[in-house]
């Protein structure tokens, strides 16, 4: 018999419950469970439900159309660790000293600034995304990559309940990808199925499309028409995991119960890097992973939910990874976390209310190995400032009419342009954000020949 039936029946022939004591009678409904899908490196173009034609991604495109898909999803930062760090925490890079991937890149003669010395990890003293939810009966589990600390600042020094790192790289096999992915999809699903009568939260951290990568041969011929075969082999590995783990869900039944969410640190890389001459472009948008133009800032992000969040639809409305510990929070109807950067978007994300408006800051103080240098941007509306640390230039684009950033008019907007500038300097103050100083051993024609007689951030793959 339902608890609601037996309850009403039991006041029948006892005195009605009020107050406090009808409160205390009354079931507690089970919040809802999470699972977090995290990829490396995936862009915003490639999978096929995002318009990319030479891409398999069926299972992923069956989400979008279950689900709500964003256009303007921005990662905190350009670049994996504070990217990471920002979503795990839910505050910003700039504040947490984590600026760039651990453990960095080192200072050189071809870079006119210094790097600042980063945080080597989140400390301990941070409060990360499991402890939001533990202490209201959740369960948490950690899978895949970490890279947001070593020994003594790992995933369960940092509070999930249970952690498998599987591995990086792995020979493709009949029951293997080249980046380990079955293995973590296994060890996910094992979890699902361990904890499927309590509410839980699934961290699971891609290493896919990360380079260097590779597929099974068969995903590869099968792709040979794609931009790159092996790329586009990894995409396919990819989205088959995430449609085992949703068969899982549907097989435990816990579809209905469950927050998916499926996105990526940040966005894809568009410039050859090892091995690999051609790994993927970011049409229409300009460069990739470790700049603060478009391409590198947006990434794919596809939410689920059913019966909360629309499915089918397509937004556009901006929103940035840092705010998941207040929109989860707030999504499974748990107390409001203070002190945060990241603001909610739960509101937007079920149709309650309005996406958060802007604006969104970045503070990117590093030269990287994609040949990004320090900088930072501001969106505002459709404006995007770019800012330039070590030349001091800014750049402006009207992404409502360029969102390909190939036409700078910062020149025609100089009053903006100072407005956007002092706004950004503000922020970065308010955060306490690191800065460059000079670099003493600086080689003026190494700086020219790098980043001034090429720009790799107009490079076309």
């Amino acid at each position: 018999m339902k608890a609601w039936l037996t309850c009403g029946l039991l006041t029948l022939s006892c005195s009605v419950a009020t107050g406090a004591d009808a409160e205390a009678a009354a079931p507690a409904a089970r919040p809802p469970n999470i699972l977090f899908i995290l990829c490396d490196d995936l862009g915003v173009n490639d999978l096929h439900c995002y318009g990319r034609q030479d891409h398999r991604t069926p299972n992923l495109d069956k989400l979008a159309s279950e689900g709500t898909r964003f256009t303007s999803a921005y990662c905190g930062q350009p670049i994996c660790s504070p990217s990471r760090a920002a979503i795990l925490t839910g505050l910003t890079p700039a504040r947490l000293h984590l600026t760039t991937y651990l453990p960095g890149r080192p200072d050189c003669v071809s870079q006119k600034v210094l790097h600042p010395e980063i945080e080597m990890q989140v400390p301990l003293s941070v409060k990360m995304l499991p402890l939001y939810f533990k202490p209201h009966g959740y369960v948490c589990g950690a899978f895949g990559k970490w890279h947001v600390g070593g020994k003594g600042f790992g995933p369960m020094d940092h509070g999930f309940d249970s952690y498998h790192p599987g591995r990086a790289n792995t020979t493709p096999s009949p029951t293997e990808g080249g980046k380990g992915e079955y293995d973590l999809t296994r060890a996910a699903m094992t979890f699902l199925e361990q904890n499927r009568d309590k509410p839980f939260l699934a961290y699971l951290a891609h290493n896919t499309p990360h380079i260097p990568y590779d597929a099974q041969p068969a995903r590869i011929a099968g792709n040979s028409g794609a931009f790159e075969p092996v790329y586009a082999g990894v995409i396919e590995t990819l989205d088959d995991t995430v449609g085992l783990l949703l068969a899982k869900l549907d097989e435990l039944k816990l579809r209905e119960n469950t927050i998916v969410v499926f996105t990526s640190d940040n966005g894809g890389l568009h410039v050859p890097e090892l091995q690999h001459k051609r790994i993927t472009h970011n049409t229409p948008y300009r460069a990739g992973k470790g700049y603060v133009y478009e391409g590198g800032l947006r990434i794919p992000l596809i939410v689920r939910w059913p019966g909360h969040v629309a499915a089918g639809r397509v937004t556009g409305d901006p929103v940035v990874n840092t705010g998941w510990i207040s929109t989860l929070t707030e999504l499974a109807g748990l107390s409001a976390p203070t002190g945060l950067d990241g603001v909610s978007f739960a509101a937007g994300l079920t149709g309650r209310g309005a996406f958060p408006a802007g604006p969104f800051f970045w503070h990117f103080p590093h030269y990287d190995n994609q040949g990004g240098r320090p900088s930072g941007a501001m969106r505002d509306g459709p404006w995007l400032m770019v800012e330039y640390y070590d030349t001091e230039q800014a750049e402006l684009y009207n992404l409502d009419s360029d969102v390909s950033e190939k036409n700078d008019i910062a020149e025609k907007q100089l009053e903006r342009v100072a407005r956007m500038r002092a706004a950004l300097a503000a922020w970065r103050q308010a955060n306490n954000a690191q800065s460059n100083r000079p670099n003493p051993n600086y080689d003026p024609a190494k700086f020219r020949e790098l980043y001034q007689d090429e720009d790799p951030s107009a490079f076309d793959p």
